[in-house]
């Protein structure tokens, strides 16, 4: 007979995943040029992060996930997916969630999503605010991750 996985160490597997999905995204979105393989590996591991933690929580993190797929669909060209998911997650930074960093990159994220969707207006709107809100952000190594991504993202 099989023995069951107790909830404790299924909500353990979900975290490790979550995480490990997570960090393999980054990584694969850090690569200057990435191969149609590994930006559909790249796709599949933002949602599975995403499906990670909105299994177990908590809601910052499923917040965060969201922008992942915000960001993963902006690194392949799909604006409209990307203006989806940035818009959705930035109500949740903006209602105080989070740390100062989170709300600068819910801004960078809806920038980002407007540059790729051709939507000039708000590329330019949402880039002046996610520079201010990252020239605000408290921490140093913060501040000097997020401005690392910010000067990625075309200037309007």
């Amino acid at each position: 007979m099989t023995e069951r996985a107790s909830q404790e160490n299924i909500d353990q597997w979900h975290r490790w995943f979550a995480v490990e999905c997570n960090n393999t995204a980054w990584d694969l979105i850090s690569k200057p040029e990435r191969t149609a393989a590994e930006g559909a590996d790249m796709l599949f591991v933002a949602y599975a992060s995403a499906y990670h933690w909105f299994k177990i929580g908590p809601k910052l993190n499923q917040a965060r996930a969201v922008l992942l797929l915000a960001h993963t669909h902006s690194m392949l060209g799909q604006g409209e997916q990307a203006m989806q998911y940035a818009h959705s997650a930035l109500p949740y930074f903006q209602a105080g969630n989070g740390e100062d960093w989170d709300l600068a990159f819910a801004h960078l994220e809806v920038a980002l999503a407007a540059a790729v969707s051709g939507d000039r207006e708000s590329h330019a709107h949402y880039y002046r605010l996610a520079r201010e809100l990252g020239e605000a952000i408290h921490e140093a190594e913060d501040q000097e991750i997020f401005l690392k991504e910010f000067s990625r993202i075309p200037v309007p």
